[in-house]
């Protein structure tokens, strides 16, 4: 595996040594080891698994306080553009975001930290997301950023007309008025 250092400290991009042959491929997606090696030890506690359609964009979505998680995302089938945004007050990178295209043919992870939202958006006629998580789904604690803040910038590659979204990320709120990390 290579660990790859992103523009925003803590955020890496994983990529996997795939083995191609007649029978298909094999790769290691997840080796605890080289994972603490290269990012340090996270405890994952909860497998997540989301299929989605063409244009539909989850987030930006995260857990506030006792309950902010990191993640470990990748796509299974399909492809997509895959967003962090860093959230933490305190950080020299806060507002910005790192943007990575996740497919099943580049079979890229990316890992997220606490203190960052994070969404995607579907580029293929449907996707299969799977993530680890390091904390407990708290429906109490969570909360969403607009995906289309201005404030963030954030190139999304579909015209925001042909987006489809919950009218929960609807209701998001803006950077500057969402609850943020220290």
């Amino acid at each position: 595996m290579e660990f790859i250092k992103t523009d925003i400290e803590g955020v890496y991009i994983i990529e996997p040594k795939v083995f191609n042959d007649a029978r298909g491929y094999f790769f290691e997606a997840f080796k605890q080891g080289e994972f603490e090696k290269n990012i340090g030890k996270v405890d994952f506690v909860q497998d997540n698994e989301s299929k989605s359609s063409y244009g539909v964009l989850r987030g930006l979505h995260y857990q506030k306080g006792e309950f902010s998680q990191a993640k470990l995302v990748r796509v299974i089938k399909g492809k997509v553009i895959d967003v962090a945004v860093d959230i933490r007050k305190s950080s020299p990178t806060f507002g910005k975001h790192v943007a990575v295209e996740l497919s099943e043919d580049n079979k890229r992870q990316l890992f997220i930290p606490r203190g960052f939202a994070h969404g995607f958006l579907v580029l293929s006629q449907e996707a299969i997301f799977t993530y680890k998580v390091d904390n407990i789904y708290a429906p109490q604690s969570e909360a969403s950023i607009r995906f289309d803040d201005p404030d963030l910038n954030i190139n999304w590659p579909i015209s925001k007309d042909n987006v489809l979204t919950s009218e929960k990320d609807l209701k998001g709120k803006s950077l500057a008025e969402a609850e943020l990390f220290d």
